[in-house]
């Protein structure tokens, strides 16, 4: 990395981005104080120390975490997610350039990992201690390193992990941990970002935000008598015996190991636009295209042993006449679709295990049959088309849960995105039947599968259900997740331009619902803005 400094000065080892201090700004001291007046509209990316948002993609709202489908044909990983670590001192503007990188970088998805999040619990004299403001939160054993190092290895590596929350009031972990999914770039922002080895190593990128101790000072204030409760006297106490000796012995040293310096902190535009530049770049030399990917699979190999296709009845094909019929009304469409999903839901009951029973018939007379042994099931549909089956699941399985994934493709990655995510609890044990109505490429259910798994629901309990296939979906899902059971009624051979299955049935989703919009979702088969 080039050794910059924006004035012109050479600065060892580190980039020094800085531009005029001229101005009162955001760090005039007056504007710092706590208000007690009229109160300032919160901006869109504030974030409150309590309980800080985990995942975010740009200015759009999201409602769950979401994962991009970093996986080869093997179900490897292909790609590491990028990690920034940013250290500083206490209300040095640490969150502050946190949220402005992530508002101009404008990725999916990008993870916001607070390092409050990661202190350690306080026993009863500990407890006793912090409500004097004699317990020291400014030093290395205050924190939880070995949690949040497997934590963010786990996270790079794109697995799901389950973030605890800390309350600053009782100074004690919630009951409730944040289930949050891999990202394209990790923010991890503390003061002691840099304080442990093992925790560097996992640093793509390491920034220290510098700003002037009065700033921080004052900045202290404001955010722990206004969102913490404390009051003035404890918190002036706290800062002179913890807070300003531990920034000069574990924070203010660190600095050497930063790759960039920026001074100011959020107020910094200088830094904080060539910051985005850099992770940008580095972004760019990662990208991997899912398309790509799935293309690169041979179609010219047998179709997979995993995959079992409805036989081709004459009652089977004459209802994939009518659905295929681009003359076929909305009705009509509706209606022999319902029975072939029946047909299909029918067919995929059948990989479900099941043991040898006798029962006795109401003649008194003993008869062989067979029962289902298994734990529980559960339905999860792909939005929206997959929404479709869930009637014909009900009415064939009694008492089934229904969980719901929705994934919409980015048109500028041409990658599937995770918006939207409800499971049963429990998950883990049940059979999974995972209902779409197309594939395609395979991108969707691949994810789809992928947050089956970080659900902890196991690889052979899952039936991939649907329609129609493309050779290639069959062929990325196979190759991912060998044990993932392939169900539908017709394997069609090719993709068109927009990924399209040929001869396939048009888009599912607009026949079915009656749609005609330009918003591309999931492999390319449904467009709609869903409103949830």
């Amino acid at each position: 990395m080039t050794l910059l400094d924006c004035a012109g000065a050479r600065i060892s080892g580190c980039w020094s981005l800085r531009s005029d201090r001229s101005g009162s700004g955001e760090d005039s001291l007056d504007r710092l104080l706590p208000h007690t007046g009229t109160h300032r509209r919160k901006s869109a990316t504030s974030l409150s120390k309590t309980e800080p948002p985990l995942l975010r993609t740009g200015t759009r709202t999201i409602y769950t975490a979401g994962r991009p489908p970093w996986y080869d044909e093997h179900g490897a990983q292909s790609k590491e997610a990028f990690v920034i670590g940013l250290c500083g001192g206490s209300a040095s503007g640490k969150t502050t350039v946190s949220n402005k990188i992530i508002e101009a970088l404008d990725v999916p998805w990008v993870v916001l990992l607070s390092m409050d999040s990661f202190y350690k619990g306080l026993s009863s004299e500990e407890q006793v201690l912090a409500a004097n403001n004699d317990y020291n939160f400014d030093h290395p054993g205050a924190f939880d390193f070995e949690l949040l190092v497997a934590t963010l290895r786990k996270l790079k590596q794109g697995k799901s992990v389950k973030i605890p929350v800390y309350d600053f009031t009782t100074h004690r972990r919630q009951k409730d941990w944040k289930n949050v999914y891999g990202a394209s770039v990790i923010i991890l922002e503390g003061i002691m970002a840099f304080a442990d080895k093992e925790l560097l190593q996992l640093l793509d990128m390491k920034i220290f935000v510098d700003t002037d101790s009065d700033i921080r000072l004052v900045r202290r204030l404001r955010r722990d008598i206004t969102v913490r409760g404390r009051d003035i006297e404890g918190v002036i106490k706290q800062y002179n015996k913890f807070v300003k000796p531990a920034f000069e012995q574990y924070i203010e040293p660190t600095m050497r190991l930063a790759d960039i310096v920026v001074p100011r902190g959020g107020g910094n535009m200088v830094a904080i636009d060539l910051i985005v530049q850099h992770v940008q770049s580095q972004l760019e030399e990662r990208e991997l295209s899912v398309r790509a990917l799935l293309a690169s699979v041979q179609q010219t190999q047998p179709l997979p042993q995993t995959l079992s296709v409805l036989e081709s009845t004459p009652q089977v094909r004459g209802l994939h006449t009518i659905i295929r019929n681009k003359e076929t009304s909305r009705d009509e469409f509706i209606f022999y679709s319902k029975r072939l999903m029946r047909l299909l839901i029918e067919h995929a009951l059948t990989f479900l295990p099941s043991q040898g029973c006798v029962v006795q018939t109401p003649q008194g007379h003993q008869y062989e049959g067979r029962r289902y042994n298994g734990s529980g099931i559960t339905g999860v549909s792909i939005l929206r088309a997959g929404e479709t089956m869930e009637p014909a699941l009900r009415a064939v399985c009694k008492d089934v849960r229904i969980g719901k994934i929705l994934i919409q493709t980015n048109l500028d990655s041409g990658e599937p995105e995770l918006h939207y995510l409800r499971l049963p609890k429990d998950i883990s044990e049940d059979h999974v039947i995972l209902m779409d109505s197309t594939v395609s490429t395979g991108a969707a259910a691949m994810m789809a599968v992928r947050v089956l798994l970080d659900h902890e629901v196991q690889e052979d309990k899952i039936m991939l259900v649907s329609l129609l296939m493309a050779e290639l979906g069959v062929h990325s899902v196979a190759y991912a997740f060998p044990k993932v059971k392939i169900i539908t009624t017709a394997v069609d051979k090719n993709l068109d331009q927009f990924f399209h299955v040929t001869p396939g049935i048009g888009d599912f989703g607009d026949r079915y619902f009656g749609t005609d919009s330009s918003d591309t979702w999931r492999d390319g088969e449904d467009r709609e803005q869903l409103s949830l």
